[in-house]
């Protein structure tokens, strides 16, 4: 129906890159069975502080001890052997872990990693006699090992912590008498009871007369919404001040959370540009950093009268700590952990860091009318019936065809006229695309839809459509135009500030719609659109959006994530309105905001800006910071105390710069 904004098609989902790197792994709440590969930053982050840096304790006392008896007390019997053994206990609590990290990682082939780096670099400190400096920078390492750890726990757990809120009991009735029960047991069928302030563990039908529900877990607001007695309450949303019973429809791991907890889970499989790069980047910068340092170390012995290999291995020592890539690897993977979470928090979910890039450079929002800037919430304004129609009959059979229907103006016209009538016996119906619905009742045609409808079966009407402001869906029966009807949509109370915000974003906006042209305009008047098209089929905006795409721009299509697949296949980043009450909106967009608010669009892109800032930001500093400190060290010019900054103090600003992006308020 051409006043259905939307066709229903099968969905095709667009590839999306899958993870090649083993530094960070998916967020998972329970044990999948598996065993992920590589080194995640993550190890060892449980525990008291204390728990985690005793270690990192234990060596620092030992080593500013060690260095008081070396510069400041000296002791007769701090020479030698004992000497060697003192710094070696120093080194064990902080460079054991990394040498067994180094060997396990040799084992499955990946022979240049950072700990490789850092075990050649101490104990070649050793080798030469620099014992301090070997402990030094093992320990430093460590502690910044630590703190990356501790900054990727959180922020995965700042995703996870956002909706993993399903209850593990919940209340169900048997016999009018509330029992306790694990909720992943609950069959479907089951009433659950929910008391005031308590939180619903699985999806289901309201049962109560009407309850108020907390949905901010699920949306990000915190605003009541009242639910009535029938309506869809999900899994995470908090029952307000009244006890409430629920139907139970969903299992417990089918839940609308469920799928969003995934979903959000999933997303840090699917990298960003950035992230690939620096991953192939860092699998070639760091053997060719090997070979450089033992260049550094041997070659000037060809050139130099006065070589001494001590002096020549110490600077390769430095070089090579200097160039241990931690700071891009982790820095920037926990930035897209950030943006991801700080989305969700505001009840935007990024199937992957790959769409926070996608977005940030978006130049044209394609936005749906109805649903979208719209509240898709119709009520019959008019009916204007023939006279030689019997306007009762029409309405009801009007409301049997619509019932086929499942378009928000279906649902306007069965609120207007009531229950359908069970006499009445449809034959042949069938949808026509773009158009409206036909059928066939006691032997004659019965149309419902737009005027082209009309216009397509030859079917006259003595009106003008264009002069009427309002959605119309148009009437005919056996052969003769019946009537028509006006319904009216209400505009959404944020959707004009989103237009603001998109435009001082620099982004071109633009409406399509299958809706009447003339309320399209209308609409778009209001709000302040210039680019507003109506009457279109679903080929009709496959072909404006190629339109844009021509113009070599990045597009976001806006709709509700099921219809306009052709669309959402075409556009750059698809944004998916609604989807708390749309499984297929989750399975289908790239982005799914949850709670229907235009202005989250605008928000989303912000987010995405400000995420792919502070990434390139960390990839600046460390590039800069690492490049000088490099060359000074192969001139000899820098010793291990630089370089331990140019790679834990660098690692530990791009980590605090990282983690600035879930402090922001968007």
């Amino acid at each position: 129906m051409i006043h259905q904004d939307k066709e229903v098609k099968n969905i095709k989902n667009k590839p999306k890159p899958s993870c090649c790197c083993s530094h960070d792994e998916p967020v998972h709440t329970e044990s999948d069975g598996h065993d992920h590969e590589g080194h995640d930053h993550e190890h060892n982050t449980e525990g008291s502080l204390f728990q985690l840096f005793l270690p990192s304790i234990i060596s620092f006392v030992l080593l500013l001890i060690g260095i008081a008896f070396d510069n400041y007390f000296p002791q007769n019997w701090f020479t030698g052997i004992v000497r060697i053994a003192w710094y070696a206990i120093a080194y064990l609590p902080v460079g054991l872990p990394v040498l067994k990290e180094a060997y396990e990682s040799i084992v499955k082939g990946d022979v240049f990693s950072e700990f490789f780096l850092m075990c050649i670099a101490t104990i070649g400190a050793f080798a030469i006699g620099e014992y301090p400096e070997g402990v030094a920078v093992m320990l430093f390492y460590t502690i910044g090992e630590t703190f990356q750890g501790m900054a990727v726990s959180r922020a995965k757990s700042s995703i996870k912590g956002l909706l993993d809120q399903r209850p593990d009991e919940v209340n169900i009735l048997e016999n009018n008498i509330a029992v306790k029960a694990k909720a992943k047991d609950v069959q479907i069928g089951a009433i659950v009871q929910l008391k005031a302030g308590e939180k619903l563990a699985l999806d289901g039908e309201l049962l109560s007369d009407s309850a108020s529900f907390n949905t901010a877990a699920l949306t990000g607001e915190s605003k009541p919404d009242t639910k009535k007695k029938g309506e869809t309450v999900l899994a995470g949303m908090i029952n307000g001040n009244t006890i409430a019973e629920v139907k139970v429809t969903t299992a417990y791991n089918d839940s609308k959370l469920s799928k969003i907890l995934e979903l959000v889970q999933n997303a840090t499989t699917k990298k960003a540009p950035a992230e690939l790069f620096i991953r192939k980047f860092a699998k070639i910068y760091t053997p060719i950093v090997v070979y450089l340092a033992i260049a550094i170390c041997l070659v000037p012995m060809l050139f130099v009268d006065n070589y001494v290999f001590s002096d020549w291995l110490y600077r390769a020592l430095v070089f090579l700590v200097i160039s241990c890539p931690c700071a891009l690897v982790i820095s920037i993977p926990l930035g897209y952990f950030g943006g991801i979470g700080a989305a969700s928090k505001n009840g935007i979910l990024f199937k992957g860091s790959n769409f926070l890039d996608s977005i940030s450079t978006i130049q044209n929002v394609v936005v749906d009318k109805t649903g979208t800037m719209t509240e898709g919430v119709f009520k019959v304004q008019e009916v204007i019936i023939k006279p030689e129609f019997d306007k009762d009959e029409i309405l009801k059979l009007v409301n049997a065809l619509e019932s086929r229907s499942t378009h928000p103006v279906a649902t306007a016209i069965h609120n207007h006229v009531g229950a359908i009538d069970p006499s009445i016996e449809l034959k042949n119906v069938e949808e026509i695309s773009g158009h409206g619905l036909k059928a066939v009742f006691n032997e004659k045609e019965l149309f419902v839809g737009n005027f082209k409808l009309l216009d397509k079966f030859n079917i006259s009407y003595d009106i003008d459509p264009s002069t009427i402001v309002y959605t119309t869906i148009a009437i005919a029966y056996d052969g003769k135009f019946a009537g028509y009807l006006t319904i009216a949509d209400e505009i959404k109370e944020d959707a004009k500030e989103t237009v603001a915000k998109l435009k001082s974003l620099g982004v071109k906006l633009t409406m399509l719609s299958g809706d009447k042209t003339n309320v399209v305009q209308f609409v778009a008047d209001k709000l302040g659109i210039t680019k507003a098209f109506g009457d279109l089929l679903p080929e009709d905006k496959v072909n404006k959006v190629n339109e844009i795409k021509a113009q070599n721009e990045t597009i976001a299509f806006v709709g509700d994530g099921v219809n306009d697949a052709p669309v959402i296949a075409l556009s750059t980043v698809g944004i998916a309105m609604g989807g708390l009450g749309s499984d297929a909106a989750i399975e289908t967009a790239d982005v799914v905001i949850q709670d229907d608010k235009p202005s989250k669009i605008a928000m989303a892109i912000n987010i995405g800006k400000q995420t792919k800032k502070i990434v390139w930001q960390n990839i600046t500093l460390a590039f800069v910071v690492k490049a000088f400190v490099l060359i000074l060290g192969a001139g000899g010019l820098a010793t291990m105390w630089e370089a331990v900054f140019a790679d834990v103090g660098v690692a530990l600003l791009a980590i605090l710069n990282a983690v600035r992006i879930q402090k922001m308020k968007f």
